[in-house]
């Protein structure tokens, strides 16, 4: 089994059934797919991950979520684990909070819903490259 994450987080239950399925079937089980429907439920799948000793990759957030939205939450974890590779999917963050996440939280891609799936692949591929 494999011990290197993915990470989804977004309040829409069927997004992130959508991006599990397209991410499997062009990326296989290399990855585990880890899911949550929140950014404080994130964070605890990130910390259950690393006390597993899973390697968590990627994490691609929404933006607009109840609670914290994507952007602060992809701050948090980049100041705790800098080599996490984030993008933001989002159908209607501002500009402003675009550019908050490339600064605080390295931003590597923001994606637009809707997404296509080869935009989705070609963006997690060229993060995984900079790991």
């Amino acid at each position: 089994m494999s011990n290197k994450a993915i990470l989804c987080v977004d309040d829409e239950f069927i997004i992130l059934e959508t991006l599990v399925e397209q991410l499997e079937k062009k990326l296989g089980n290399k990855y585990i797919y880890e899911t949550a429907e929140t950014a404080e439920e994130g964070l605890e799948v990130l910390e259950e991950l690393i006390n597993d000793n899973v390697d968590i990759l990627i994490i691609v957030s929404d933006w607009l979520m109840p609670g914290m939205k994507g952007d602060e939450f992809l701050t948090k974890v980049y100041q705790q684990f800098p080599d996490i590779v984030t993008v933001m999917l989002t159908g209607q963050a501002d500009e402003e909070s675009i550019v908050h996440a490339k600064n605080s939280a390295n931003l590597h891609a923001c994606l637009f819903k809707p997404w296509s799936e080869e935009e989705l692949i070609r963006t997690i591929k060229s993060g995984l490259e900079k790991l």
